[in-house]
């Protein structure tokens, strides 16, 4: 049976190593705050996402299609830094003017606009409370995937573990690697067990590498 052949899920994409730092290049600008040392989880982090929702639904309305907590912050239980992530949704991300103004507004403030696996994508972060917002197109399927992640997360303990290891082991590390990519293959492992656990669809186990 070919690879065409066997059930693969939907949100399944391949490990791509060293995509953080290859997106370097793309960068707009620097953020606001930095994130800050890993610690154990806040249970602050839930109100402090909720602070952020109200700032970007006061400031676009209707054209605020989705808006989700995810990341690290979102998961009781795994160690995180203190930086809140949402993914949040619109019409079009190539339509900068309908939404990118408002934001920097209110003080958002853009420094990434790039694509990420494929898909269009700005990067944008808050100083108070510290946070990334990812802006994608509705459909988009990253913020899909982002959404299983922590859900399967918050479910499994085992996960967790591995993850916090994973990311405790990608801070200490001193090679010179970018975090993200240091952790990425923890991350491709625990999409893997989220994707096996997923009664919806089929999906037929797949390499690291």
């Amino acid at each position: 049976m070919t690879g065409e052949d066997r059930a693969t899920h939907p949100l399944w994409r391949p490990l791509v190593a060293g995509a953080n730092a290859a997106r370097q290049g793309q960068r707009v600008a620097h953020r606001q705050t930095e994130p800050g040392p890993l610690q154990e989880h806040d249970p602050s982090w839930s109100g402090a996402y909720a602070t952020v929702e109200t700032v970007i639904r006061g400031a676009l309305l209707d054209r605020a299609l989705g808006i989700e907590h995810v990341g690290s912050t979102a998961v009781p239980g795994l160690v995180a830094k203190p930086v809140i992530d949402i993914d949040l949704t619109v019409a079009d991300v190539g339509d900068e003017p309908a939404y990118l103004p408002v934001l920097e507004r209110v003080g958002f403030r853009l420094i990434f606009r790039d694509e990420l696996a494929g898909e269009p994508h700005r990067h944008l972060t808050f100083p108070d409370p510290n946070t990334n917002l990812h802006v994608w197109n509705s459909g988009a399927i990253e913020p899909r995937r982002h959404a299983l992640f922590a859900e399967h997360l918050r479910s499994d303990a085992t996960g967790r573990r591995r993850y916090g290891a994973a990311k405790l082991a990608a801070a200490a590390a001193r090679e010179g690697g970018r975090y993200n990519d240091l952790k990425a293959a923890a991350v491709y492992e625990i999409y893997e067990r989220a994707f096996r656990a997923d009664r919806e669809h089929d999906h037929d186990p797949r390499p690291l590498d």
